[in-house]
């Protein structure tokens, strides 16, 4: 192998915009239960013109108990790499992991933060210039697979993280913000404000708040929901003493009396993540979730973030999708679409590998 591949803390992964590759991250993970580990690779000598130098993989490990376990990278590796090296960077960078990842592992599961090589596709964009969506798996495979040596890539039955998002770029002024806004977004923003809602920076001591709207938000759109402690350790967890810390937000927006919408916010290396939430059945004609959103961009920009991260639409402008709501009321802000590569398996136990898929087709997969 090309590889070479170093243990180091998690503590000195690298400061960096994608947040699911960030020391915070992986102590929220290690307070959920999950074992992270951090690695820095580089090629090897001569080797300098074909791969980046250096860099570094947060790697999530789940036991899945006497059938073994799975190794998960959330959004990396986080690298420039031209789409026609990706497939053998993948097989070479799985190969030199082998060895310091749990005996029992069963795959590797790349959740891509590469763009698809389809988003540029001219063909892949209908005559009202909405994306269609990649092609049908095996086209994906042929083309991840090629020039590599095993051909052992495989496009992963379900999703972990989302795969399609709005990136909104906030080194615009205000005024411009909201005039690149749908009209709609625009005229709800002002509404919303004319009717008394306003938004707070609110601390755990409105966790209550918070998870009592996030489980209606749940019930309402039928959709498995977490409990309290998840949110808790979201917010509690800063990992200040590290290399690449975070600067979590909770707002809430209220009027009358009233919780109307709330959602969690990540700083991360000049990026606001967009990672939860949650909205109020009642009194919806006051439009908190579009002061809340508005509030939530503006938050970010005086933070000093560079753009604001979605973080999850439905991939086409598909009415029937479950996440044509959020896509709609998203794309009213602005923004531009962006069109991740989704999960990637490289099997280490192809026996394993196939059994544990096959159950995973049938099922709703699981959540990292």
């Amino acid at each position: 192998m090309h590889l070479t591949i170093e243990r180091k803390p998690t503590e000195y992964l690298h400061k960096r915009t994608v947040l699911p590759q960030t020391s915070y991250w992986a102590k929220v993970k290690e307070k959920q239960g999950y074992n992270p580990k951090a690695f820095s690779f580089k090629p090897e000598s001569g080797l300098v013109n074909t791969y980046p130098s250096k860099d570094d993989l947060l790697i999530i490990i789940r036991n899945i108990g006497e059938h073994g376990s799975i190794a998960y990278v959330p959004y990396g590796p986080d690298i420039h790499m031209p789409e026609e090296k990706q497939g053998k960077f993948l097989e070479e960078l799985s190969e030199s992991l082998r060895p310091y990842l749990p005996s029992d592992s069963i795959f590797i599961r790349y959740d891509l933060v590469w763009a698809s090589p389809w988003q540029d596709d001219e063909d892949c964009y209908n005559d009202s210039g909405a994306w269609l969506g990649p092609p049908e798996t095996r086209l994906q495979e042929l083309r991840m697979n090629f020039d590599t040596q095993n051909w052992n890539l495989r496009k992963a039955p379900s999703g972990v993280l989302p795969s399609n998002t709005l990136f909104l770029n906030l080194e615009k002024d205000k005024e411009e913000l909201l005039q690149d806004m749908k009209s709609k977004t625009r005229y709800n923003i002002r509404l919303s404000n004319r009717r008394g809602v306003r938004v707070h920076d609110v601390s755990t001591d409105n966790l209550n708040v918070w998870h009592t709207l996030y489980k209606e938000t749940a019930i309402r759109n039928g959709i498995a929901y977490r409990d309290i402690n998840h949110f808790k350790t979201i917010l509690e967890t800063r990992a200040a003493n590290t290399a690449s810390p975070a600067d979590v937000h909770m707002l809430l927006a209220e009027a009358e009396g009233d919780a109307l919408a709330a959602l969690l916010m990540v700083i991360s290396g000049g990026r606001a993540t967009y990672l939860y939430g949650a909205s109020s059945s009642k009194k919806r004609n006051l439009m908190g979730t579009y002061a809340l959103q508005w509030e939530a961009i503006c938050k970010a920009k005086s933070e000093g973030c560079k753009e604001y991260d979605f973080f999850g639409i439905s991939p086409t402008p598909d009415k029937s999708h479950p996440m044509y709501g959020l896509y709609r009321f998203k794309k009213g802000f602005g923004g531009s679409e962006y069109h991740r590569q989704g999960c990637w398996d490289y099997p280490l136990n192809e026996d394993a590998y196939e059994v544990y898929r096959s159950v995973e087709i049938s099922s709703k997969g699981y959540y990292v």
